[in-house]
């Protein structure tokens, strides 16, 4: 019989409240908890001088990406965050019968993130998308948020490893930021987290995907009606029909057949 005293099991309670509850979804450990409490958690991490954590999200295709390159999925395992970022995530969890997270979509959350780090008086850093987008980004949210401090910004066009990618490290670490969100697509931004946390001087690195292209207002968002019941993908698909075909039109079906098979093994 093994004996916990009382001191190990609160430090064990504190330890799963800082953790969260998790479904594991494509061996992916994804979140559970509703949109406003993580995003209180991730801000919380401001400060607490243990380095940079890495909050990253998933969704179908971030999925079908991890089970096709073991970068990706290792990048995804060892996060200290991963949240739902799509139906399909939730979709595959009821196929698995694990506890169905909660969608926390960042061209939503990026708002309530702002008015928060505003209220605190942090900082952040803008970095990804096509040269002039990440501006855009930031114009727009210190017209909503004029206390906001962003404290940088850079496009996210350079090869990882190179010199170019160098200077924006340096960049980074010359301003300090408190929260760094990266968005330059799946599996750039999750390897370029894993790779380069260590070497940076910020307290949150978190991949955002397109979100500064929605900030910016280059692309549109969905009508409520579709985003809402899960076809937010039918209205890219319609608006950017060369970028995204083969990742709707082929990653879908792929996507649909292994929660099926991953279903079949676990029942």
């Amino acid at each position: 019989m093994v004996v916990i005293d009382d001191a190990a099991r609160v430090a064990g309670h504190l330890e799963w409240e800082a953790q969260g509850a998790q479904s594991r979804i494509f061996d992916i450990p994804v979140e559970l908890a509703r949109p406003d409490d993580l995003l209180r958690r991730i801000t919380g991490w401001v400060g607490s001088g243990q380095g940079a954590r890495r909050v990253m999200y998933v969704n179908a295709h971030v999925l079908n990406q991890s089970q096709e390159k073991p970068a990706l999925r290792s990048a995804l395992q060892s996060a200290d965050l991963v949240y739902c970022d799509g139906y399909g995530v939730r979709l595959a969890a009821k196929s698995l019968d694990v506890e169905i997270p909660h969608r926390m979509t960042g061209a939503d959350w990026v708002w309530d993130l702002a008015t928060l780090i505003e209220a605190a008086g942090h900082s952040v850093y803008l970095l990804g998308s096509e040269p002039g987008v990440s501006t855009e980004a930031a114009d727009r949210l210190r017209r909503s948020h004029p206390g906001l401090e962003i404290c940088g910004h850079h496009h996210g066009y350079f090869e990882l490893g190179s010199a170019h990618d160098e200077r924006v490290i340096e960049d980074i670490n010359a301003k300090r930021p408190d929260i760094v969100l990266v968005g330059m697509g799946s599996p750039k931004q999750e390897l370029w987290v894993q790779r380069n946390a260590h070497r940076l001087d910020t307290d949150v690195l978190w991949t955002v995907g397109a979100l500064f292209d929605y900030v910016s207002g280059r692309v549109p968002r969905a009508p409520a009606w579709l985003a809402d019941n899960g076809l937010e993908w039918i209205f890219r698909l319609a608006i950017e029909p060369n970028r995204m075909w083969r990742r709707y039109l082929l990653g879908n079906p792929v996507f649909v057949r292994r929660v099926m098979s991953q279903a079949r093994r676990h029942h």
